[in-house]
């Protein structure tokens, strides 16, 4: 009688959640839904601008932005410094090509991609000229660098210094756009990520800010209220305003970029 296949205990599991260790962010965490719906709603604003093409997602993580894109691209690579990040992304979602790489040596030859995408990640880079150097490099001429960054001006207001252990160096949209301009684009947009109305109306419930009311309980490790855990749990990406406009003001960054 032959044996039965044994397990490999060494083979990710695609149905297991990437570790939260506040350099990423994953989906499938109730606690963590704000920031992964935050993340998110950028990936959907910008179905149409990959409709066909061919994508690279520069900074992948846990890989569900870049799948998400998958099913409008052509096809969709991914790159990331992460090992684990990289197995995982195999593992979960296999129709995704994905190399383990440094973003500023990018694994893909010259001209070879229509679109870059990079959402929320420049702000982890050390050589920040360098990634925006090699987007230029792998985009095929006309195609276009899509970047989302948190704005510096709310994310960390008052101090150059960020608050977050993981960023290196956060921008403003002045400093993005010169990011840009001086590496070889044009910027066709700068827009804003926004609280839409269902927002708003939690901010003013949790005393001016559902953002603030989650990082002061995690600081201090103390559980959260039910109403609280019940608010980010149900938190959409149709709960997030992306527009022009007013983009200081805005919570993230996204600005669509054209190689020159």
């Amino acid at each position: 009688m032959s044996e039965s296949p044994r397990s490999d205990a060494t083979t990710p599991d695609p149905a297991a959640t990437l570790a939260l260790t506040g350099e990423r962010t994953v989906p499938g965490i109730p606690e963590e839904n704000y920031w992964f719906r935050r993340h998110e709603v950028a990936y959907e604003y910008i179905g149409d601008l990959v409709d066909g093409l061919d994508v690279l997602e520069a900074g992948s993580g846990e890989g569900y932005g870049a799948d998400l894109l998958s099913r409008r691209a052509r096809g969709v690579v991914c790159v990331d410094y992460d090992q684990s990040a990289v197995e995982h992304t195999r593992a979960r979602y296999p129709r995704l090509t994905v190399h383990q790489g440094n973003l500023v040596d990018l694994p893909l030859p010259d001209g070879s991609v229509d679109v870059v995408v990079n959402f929320q990640v420049i702000e982890h880079l050390w050589d920040q000229p360098a990634f925006v150097a090699e987007c230029h490099r792998v985009l095929r001429p006309g195609g276009r660098l899509l970047m989302s960054t948190p704005n510096r001006i709310t994310f960390t207001p008052d101090s150059d210094t960020p608050v977050n252990p993981f960023h290196t160096r956060e921008l403003n949209a002045m400093e993005l756009t010169e990011l840009l301009v001086d590496g070889g684009f044009t910027v066709d947009r700068m827009l804003g990520v926004h609280h839409g109305p269902r927002l708003l109306e939690l901010d003013a419930k949790w005393d001016g800010s559902i953002i603030d009311a989650q990082i002061q309980r995690a600081l201090a490790d103390e559980p959260w209220p039910a109403a609280l855990a019940a608010d980010v749990a149900a938190v959409t990406t149709a709960d997030f305003d992306i527009r022009p406009g007013d983009v200081d003001a805005s919570l993230d960054l996204l600005a669509i970029a054209v190689r020159r």
